[in-house]
């Protein structure tokens, strides 16, 4: 049965493929950076009032400045990276992350294995970003291990202990240490419609299309979607960052003297070849469920952009990752980018 947020995403691709598609205007470099940018982003479905599915997640990322990129790194985008035109600025990027999993019913010592496994994922990546001011382009690789060694039990349990909440049970059917490995491509585009002609950088709309690839045992998919904002100085980057496999925007800010802010919607949809905290373990048996192929997000949130970095607000709503499961996934992500 097809659901609004599945309606809403048809709907909406072919608007971003639109964009995808639109001829290049002139590209202008956006302007050089000596800073880099770090920043945290904390993912709960708390914020949705529930304790299943995507569970939790934490991403600290870093982004370099543009000035200065080392002489092999440049080598290396140079044949690496096609992402966008000439004019272009480039950053590398770190981050560290890790994501849980549960079930439903995570009161159960055995868990329904008609359900989604527990899993953990633990990861590391380097990032090759490159951007104008209207396209970005980034291409990263995620290193990590599923399983018991990613710590998933102890970080939600702990947790759930300091703030007197029930633990989860069923940890020791999660799925078995694996490492993984993903490579993620990623291009957006930036839109922007001042109300007003001769204020760039006063109240606009805008629209951010987008295209990502990932291949890898942990994550095989194809996606595409848009985001539509309403705010002031929408320049200054290309939406909030986000954990994988949502669509994330830039991790970096660019330099701006001016406070902005934005007020945005997202549809993004997803066709699924592979997800290993549905399918279970690549090379031996394991629980899991049969996933289904597309998967679709709505998302709503807000952000402000100051001198020194931004702050920003998202929350999700996901269609069903597997036959049988009775609700839509539901959390929220705060994301804290600082420029120093």
């Amino acid at each position: 049965m097809r659901t609004p947020i599945h309606t809403a995403t048809s709907s909406v691709l072919a608007l971003a493929l639109l964009g995808v598609l639109a001829p290049a205007a002139a590209e202008v470099a956006p302007p050089r950076d000596d800073r880099g940018t770090l920043g945290l982003s904390i993912d709960n479905d708390l914020f949705g009032g529930s304790d299943r599915h995507y569970t939790a997640g934490s991403l600290l990322t870093y982004r370099a400045p543009t000035d200065l990129p080392p002489g092999w790194l440049d080598r290396f985008a140079d044949s690496l990276l096609p992402l966008v035109t000439a004019g272009s600025t480039r950053r590398w990027g770190l981050a560290l992350g890790q994501h849980i999993f549960t079930p439903e019913d995570t009161d159960r010592p055995n868990p329904d294995p008609d359900d989604r496994p527990y899993a953990g994922w633990l990861y590391g990546v380097f990032t090759l970003s490159s951007a104008t001011a209207t396209r970005y382009g980034s291409l990263e690789l995620q290193l990590g291990v599923v399983g018991p060694a990613a710590l998933g039990e102890q970080a939600q349990n702990n947790v759930h202990d300091f703030f007197n909440i029930d633990r989860a049970l069923g940890w020791d059917y999660q799925l078995a240490n694996e490492p993984g490995v993903n490579l993620v491509y990623s291009r957006l585009w930036r839109y922007n419609f001042p109300f007003a002609a001769d204020a760039p950088d006063g109240l606009a709309w805008g629209i951010v299309p987008n295209f990502v690839v990932s291949l890898g045992n942990v994550h095989t998919y194809a996606a595409t979607g848009a985001m539509l904002r309403v705010g002031r100085n929408l320049g200054t980057d290309f939406g909030p960052p986000r954990a994988r496999p949502s669509v994330a925007g830039s991790a970096f800010v660019d330099p701006t003297d001016e406070w902005g802010w934005y007020l945005f919607a997202g549809l993004d949809g997803r066709a699924v070849a592979r997800d290993i905290f549905l399918d279970g373990n690549t090379w031996q048996d394991s629980r899991s469920v049969d996933k289904k192929h597309f998967v679709g997000d709505a998302s709503l949130g807000a952000a402000v952009v100051f001198p020194w970095g931004r702050i920003s607000y998202v929350h999700t709503f996901r269609t069903a990752e597997f036959e049988g499961q009775g609700t839509l996934a539901e959390f929220g992500s705060v994301t804290l980018s600082v420029r120093f």
